[in-house]
């Protein structure tokens, strides 16, 4: 094993990365990988891949690839193209005026066209609009003959009773309308987290809130840490947050009652809470279940190994 390959190997498993992990993060294949870290370069498709495969594989592990290409400079370097030079300064050569004169008959053939038609469509627009003078006769007019505009003349001196208006009457029936009660929400108060022991190499915890409560579960990051995040039991489930994490990454999920599996790389950069609460399992490499309370107490041993079976297989992997 070359010296570079076992700096690169140290940096995945100090993230808890197996070279399956590394190969859906970087898409390079699983061979190719082992080759890196071997220091068999002999395998890789060509020298110019040798030195693009091993910067992507020290970003995914959290590696700065040029000071570590740098340290060791006997990778091998890619080769030039001289002959793409060659097409390039030949193809440059052909004179932009005569690829200008090529276009410039297509351009002016389709500018009259288009000019003739703005003309005609401005022409079209002042003929169709209508005359002011003839708007405010014709809303005289209108006003002249609605009944309902006309203004009720007073009363003779003689001395009548003016019946009330039809507005009056409904100002004098109208009654104010009660504003709906808000619905009470559940206090943050009232959700609780509780260790619910161990399963494996991984801590449960059983999260107790009231029916039809939201419980969210979030994730801030301070720093590089390899992070998976899952619905259900383990990593079988659906996947909902997978990579690298970078400081100042915040995430937000919901708990639902299929429960959450979480793992993290380097525990330390990433700071989980449930509701406000923090959760940890005091270790370097945390892997976290989450479950809700459903009133039956802890999972069933069925669920334990189904998690245990899941871890087991990570592991191997790395």
């Amino acid at each position: 094993m070359s010296e570079l390959g076992r700096q690169l190997k140290e940096a995945r498993l100090q993230k808890g990365m197996s070279l399956d992990d590394v190969q859906e993060v970087t898409k390079i294949r699983k061979k190719y990988l082992e080759a890196i870290e071997s220091g068999d370069y002999k395998v890789l498709p060509g020298s110019f891949y040798v030195r693009a495969f091993i910067k992507t594989y020290a970003e995914a592990v959290g590696m700065s690839p040029d000071e570590l290409l740098e340290e060791h400079g006997n990778v091998p370097a890619p080769p030039e193209d001289t002959a793409m030079e060659t097409v390039i300064q030949k193809r440059s050569r052909r004179p932009e005026t005569e690829r200008n004169a090529k276009w410039l008959p297509t351009v002016l053939m389709w500018t009259f066209p288009i000019l003739i038609i703005v003309v005609i469509y401005i022409y079209a627009s002042s003929l169709n609009k209508p005359d002011p003078a003839q708007i405010d006769q014709t809303n005289l007019t209108n006003e002249q003959q609605d009944p309902t505009t006309a203004q009720t003349s007073p009363p003779a001196s003689g001395g009548g009773v003016v019946a009330p208006t039809a507005s009056a009457g409904t100002e004098a029936t109208t009654e104010p309308t009660a504003e709906p009660t808000p619905t009470p929400t559940p206090s943050p108060q009232s959700i609780t987290v509780t260790p619910d022991g161990k399963s494996g190499k991984t801590t449960k915890f059983k999260v107790s809130a009231p029916a039809g409560s939201e419980v969210k579960v979030e994730i801030s990051a301070t720093g590089v840490s390899w992070l998976e995040v899952y619905k259900g039991e383990n990593s079988k489930g659906e996947k909902l947050s997978f990579g690298n994490t970078a400081a100042g990454d915040h995430m937000s999920f919901v708990l639902g009652s299929e429960g959450m599996y979480i793992k993290s790389g380097y525990s330390p950069a990433t700071e989980i809470t449930v509701n406000g609460q923090v959760i940890t399992d005091e270790k370097t490499s945390s892997r976290l279940l989450i479950n809700l309370d459903d009133g039956t107490g802890s999972q069933t041993s069925q669920n334990e190994g189904t998690t245990d079976t899941s871890d087991q297989t990570n592991e191997t992997g790395q």
